[in-house]
């Protein structure tokens, strides 16, 4: 039976999407397919990351974090601004940020100077404090939380480092949206009294269109940098901060120019006809902060997921060589007084899939083979030698790795089972070549 070429296709396609394009390192590759393979990855990465770490999911959990902080949050934005006398500016900037919400906005700050009403001297009252603290902190938590998901960060920030992280954002927001708002509006007044304005008026008009743009790709890169609790590459930041903003802002437009053709909400809804939209909107602004996580992710850690497929089925055997062979640079670079390596030097130096080297270094770190370093300088981890060169032999690492883990926790439970481990204990004390001539239904 012969297949048709268009099914012939679909499987070539079906293996390089699936396990082909991570066989190649990018050292092995031109710059115009390294290029092209990087950009399929991605895709790839944080496709398999959306469903992975069920974004959907997550992004609803954000929107309710930011429907129960949205009013404190506003209130502390502008209570800050008061202090500073640019609390019009500030309520000025923050209803031409969120220009798609409109017709909440009004509501929301009616809602925010009520909130305000409980103070006293500019300090909060009581249980008014603690709910806007609580709600505000319990936000940017959920945050962070969902990037050291996707970015596998497993262990967050301390109390001290959230909290000043926290209070930080919320000093430099209200000074960013000063920034932004005063800005476009002085180089407004400057252009329409120069005498080149006819001149400059299609620049100026480029300018404006495009300034939602690049001002969400520094928002969108700013938190993709500093958010995780992990370094991130300015250049893969930048990656997903444009992708992100760009896809941001598209929908903001798409979300007005389409809020026409929803009116039948009001039908239905009414007067609360405001509120599903608004959850609609969050709900997919929360999702494409979400996706350019793991973009950024993706685009940082690409090398961890070459030969994949391959890593993953490889044989006990091949991997103890890789593993006696990572030891042994590892120790001849002790040995040589030299820099000790790190998990990406081993796998540029030798050719090596970078997640395949991390994989068997955190084997060897678990079994007391290495120790893990720290490189403040490259922020990265470096390994050496845990036990005497000396004396680290093969058969050392070898029943070392193969001795991690519990031992004889169903010994003295089974009578056939104990018996058993008898006479095999006898056959494994002789030498290699008689146990291996040791037949199985003997034993």
């Amino acid at each position: 039976m012969t297949t048709t070429p268009n099914k012939n296709f679909f499987n070539r396609m079906f293996d390089f999407f699936g396990a082909g394009v991570w066989r190649m390192t990018e050292y092995e590759l031109s710059k115009t397919k390294k290029l092209l393979y990087r950009f399929v990855r991605i895709i790839i990465l944080a496709t398999r990351g959306f469903f992975k770490d069920r974004l959907p999911v997550r992004a609803s959990a954000l929107t309710y974090s930011i429907l129960f902080a949205v009013v404190p949050m506003f209130a502390l934005i502008i209570g800050i601004g008061r202090g500073f006398g640019v609390e019009s500016l500030i309520e000025k900037s923050l209803q031409d940020t969120f220009i798609a919400q409109a017709d909440m906005i009004p509501t929301v700050m009616t809602f925010v100077k009520r909130y305000l009403e409980t103070t006293q001297g500019g300090v909060f009252i009581g249980v008014g404090i603690a709910i806007l603290l609580y709600s505000v902190i319990n936000f940017f938590m959920q945050v962070e939380f969902a990037f050291n998901s996707i970015w596998q960060v497993r262990k967050p920030r301390s109390v001290v480092n959230q909290m000043t992280m926290y209070f930080s954002a919320m000093l430099i927001i209200p000074v960013f949206l000063v920034l932004s708002s005063g800005v476009s509006i002085y180089l407004s007044a400057i252009l329409k009294t120069s005498i080149v304005y006819n001149l400059f008026s299609p620049l100026q008009r480029f300018a404006v269109n495009s300034s939602p743009y690049v001002l969400n790709w520094i928002i969108f890169t700013i938190m993709y940098l500093v958010i995780p609790n992990t370094r991130v590459k300015f250049k893969n930041a930048l990656i997903a901060g444009v992708l992100a903003g760009t896809a941001f802002q598209i929908f903001q437009v798409l979300y007005i120019n389409g809020q026409v053709y929803l009116s039948r909400y009001n039908v239905v809804y009414g007067s609360f006809a405001a509120i599903p939209l608004l959850l609609l909107w969050l709900q997919i602004s929360c999702l494409i902060v979400l996706l350019g996580a793991e973009i950024s992710y993706a685009s940082q850690n690409i090398k961890n997921f070459e030969y994949e497929m391959d890593s993953k089925n490889i044989s006990p055997r091949y991997k103890n060589f890789l593993t006696l062979f990572i030891v042994h640079v590892i120790v001849k670079q002790l040995e040589q007084h030299k820099k000790p390596y790190t998990s990406y030097q081993l796998s540029q130096d030798y050719l090596l899939p970078l997640g395949l080297v991390n994989q068997i270094l955190n084997r060897l770190v678990e079994t007391d083979i290495l120790t893990e370093g720290f490189n403040t300088k490259t922020r990265s981890k470096t390994y050496i030698p845990a036990i005497d060169i000396n004396q680290l032999s093969v058969s050392v690492l070898f029943d070392k790795i193969e001795s991690c883990g519990a031992e004889d926790f169903l010994m003295n439970k089974n009578e056939i089972l104990d018996n058993f481990a008898n006479r095999t204990k006898q056959i494994l004390d002789k030498r290699n070549d008689v146990r291996m001539a040791v037949l199985i239904k003997d034993i």
